[in-house]
């Protein structure tokens, strides 16, 4: 499925901040555009500002300024419109404890109006989950498996998640994964909030970076191994002097163990080859980094201008 250049999401100068304590920003200021048929990874890790932003685009909460808009409608004044058309799987799913997973799941469907169960039923089987059991018997993973069919069964226009696999083993993981990418195909978008970095490496097109309540960047998956640096490994004849390579021009995070030297370059090779001058080098290997690699090289080297978030 090609990604549209319409938005579902949009957000303008969105802020929010929670009273009492230092009254810290959650989230500020936030400009975002997800554009119709793609799935957006919202990255960063606890505390960073991902779920004060889903309950900003459900209307679960209101902001201190900016505003929101999906399916290009205002989130206030038409949530109860916008909510038909989406899926929402929030991090922390609260369901009734004396219910099967079955009478949840019929509630639910009788709630939006849907009276197929076959794809809610194709959705328990390839989760590998039973809904026979009373809620209060689940698991975590079990509760979050049923918090995906929930919001996955109507097939909505838009899926908002929360953390989705939390709790789930890396097979269901896997699962989850192909579910997405049909999602994607069939033309619904996805708004996947993670810190799961190698799942949002496998399946989403586009993702932001969020920290202490800003956003620090918004780029193409694909794209975000062209940072500027990459990791090198040199395996040399013999074990290297002492302060080997220290003062070379672009390298850092030198690691040296017998004949084998581990670093980072950033920008051009010719000063780590000019700095090998006279040692024997028996093989070298060169690594682009990883997204997960990008995501920390964005928090240890930028400094959020406000304090954490909430």
């Amino acid at each position: 499925m090609m990604i549209n250049n319409t938005s579902v999401i949009s957000t303008h100068g969105l802020s929010k901040r929670y009273r009492g304590g230092k009254q810290q920003f959650a989230l500020k200021n936030l400009n975002l555009e997800v554009m119709t048929g793609e799935i957006f990874g919202y990255l960063g890790p606890n505390g960073a500002g991902k779920t004060t932003t889903i309950k900003l685009l459900l209307d679960l909460i209101r902001p201190e300024s900016g505003g929101a808009a999906l399916f290009g409608l205002d989130v206030h004044t038409h949530s109860v419109t916008i909510r038909r058309r989406l899926g929402y799987l929030p991090g922390d799913l609260s369901l009734w404890a004396g219910q099967t997973g079955r009478q949840v799941i019929d509630l639910f469907l009788a709630i939006r109006g849907h009276r197929d169960r076959k794809f809610a039923d194709e959705l328990c089987e390839r989760l590998t989950f039973d809904p026979s059991k009373k809620v209060r018997a689940y698991s975590t993973g079990n509760r979050r498996k049923l918090g995906l069919v929930l919001a996955l069964m109507h097939q909505p226009e838009l899926l908002i998640l929360d953390e989705p696999t939390n709790g789930l083993d890396p097979l269901l993981q896997q699962t989850f994964i192909e579910l997405m990418r049909e999602a994607r195909a069939s033309g619904q978008t996805v708004f996947l909030s993670s810190h799961v970095l190698s799942e949002v490496q496998a399946i989403c097109d586009r993702v932001g970076i969020l920290r202490d309540g800003q956003l620090l960047a918004i780029d193409v998956v694909a794209e975000m191994g062209a940072t500027g640096f990459r990791h090198v490994m040199l395996t040399l004849r013999e074990p290297p002097p002492a302060a080997f390579l220290s003062g070379t021009h672009g390298i850092s995070d030198v690691s040296v163990e017998s004949t084998r030297v581990s670093l980072r370059l950033e920008g051009d090779f010719d000063p780590l080859l000019r700095s090998l001058n006279g040692v024997y080098v028996q093989s070298v290997q060169v690594h682009e980094p990883s997204l997960e690699d990008v995501f920390l090289a964005y928090y240890g080297d930028r400094t959020a201008a406000n304090g954490g978030a909430q």
